[in-house]
């Protein structure tokens, strides 16, 4: 941060449906300031910001890269240009916010924790579920030893769909697919309570544009542990999560990565749901994030310990082997399509 302003002074990078979530959530904070906005076109920059009072609307990138009163940049591209788009930010000085998938590979994440860490910046994945108030009471509980010790994960997230061949969803170019938009929120899940995977399995269906329609990966542990993930965009699932412990379970039934309440089963006593308070607002708000971010920032940290950069990068590794064992690759990939994007 800079200067010693009482509020967090933000920049929006993209102006799509999830950038306007989360720009809903912080014109609400007290602590946070949104001064401004930028997009690939003028006309969408200044639509989004006279929606939300932003004072500074860009037509470019660059420009809001550049603007010295934004302390931290929301990156909210589809993930094919989340590399280029935070990269940009934190070689101009700005600390990052990055939405997930935080990359579209391992490789691409490596080099933004060191631009991070070159520039001294603070970078964090917008991953909302780890900053959520009853997902970290969860994992608490786990790593208390509540239900003993952790046997099995299984976790799904899947649309109904469906979506046409020229959806992002559907498109190489943009990092289409089922695994990184939706997959990912498994996978982190698991790896939340678990750590990364030393071995993985995994099968797909992939559409003729060759991203994954339905993806299903066993990951596993030395431990002896395993955790089963699904993701879909062409079925809806439960989006419900289970962990199996060696003395009960916890099942989230709807919504795992922003729940409001989950159950505790253990052996030989009656079932515990935990819930949400009140005060944690909205069970879809964003706002856990951002307050972190602005914690973070404040306290002078460049990583937060709720979402750390080596975890990112683990979440990474490990959607990085589910496409190669199951063939989809992205342009600029080995074995990828000639396509780039645009």
């Amino acid at each position: 941060m800079t200067g010693e302003r009482d509020r967090v002074q933000w920049g929006i990078l993209a102006t799509g449906g999830i950038a306007a979530a989360f720009t809903a959530d912080l014109v609400d904070m007290p602590d946070a300031e949104v001064v401004a906005v930028a997009s690939r076109t003028d006309a969408s920059a200044k639509a989004f910001a006279e929606r939300f009072g932003i004072p500074r609307a860009y037509g470019d990138w660059a420009s809001l890269a550049a603007d010295e009163d934004v302390d931290v940049v929301y990156v909210a591209t589809p993930h094919a240009a989340h590399r280029q788009a935070a990269g940009m930010c934190l070689e101009a000085g700005r600390h990052v916010l990055c939405e997930k998938a935080f990359t579209l590979n391992a490789r691409e994440a490596d080099e933004l924790v060191a631009l991070a860490r070159r520039h001294d910046r603070f970078l964090m994945e917008a991953m909302w579920m780890y900053c959520n108030p009853l997902v970290r009471q969860l994992k608490a509980l786990v790593d208390d030893g509540v239900i003993g010790e952790v046997r099995t994960v299984q976790a799904d997230f899947g649309l109904a769909g469906p979506f046409p061949p020229s959806h992002r969803l559907r498109d190489p170019a943009q990092g289409g697919g089922a695994l990184l938009d939706l997959g990912v929120y498994p996978v982190s899940f698991a790896q939340l309570l678990l750590g990364e995977p030393s071995d993985v399995v995994a099968r797909a269906v992939l559409s003729e544009e060759g991203v994954d329609l339905q993806t299903g990966a066993l990951l596993s542990w030395e431990s002896g542990a395993l955790a089963s993930v699904h993701c879909s965009i062409n079925g809806g699932t439960p989006v419900a999560a289970s962990v199996t412990g060696s003395e009960g379970r916890i099942d989230v039934p709807d919504g795992f990565f922003f729940p409001d309440h989950f159950v505790v089963h253990r052996d030989g006593r009656e079932p515990e749901t935990f819930r949400a308070e009140p005060a944690a607002g909205p069970r879809n708000s964003l706002r856990h994030e951002a307050a972190e971010v602005m914690r973070a920032l404040r306290a002078g940290e460049r990583e937060s310990p709720l979402v750390p950069l080596d975890g990112t990068l683990a979440v990474m590794r490990t959607l990085d082997t589910i496409r190669d064992r199951v063939g989809v690759r992205y342009p600029g990939e080995a074995g990828g399509p000639d396509v780039r994007p645009a």
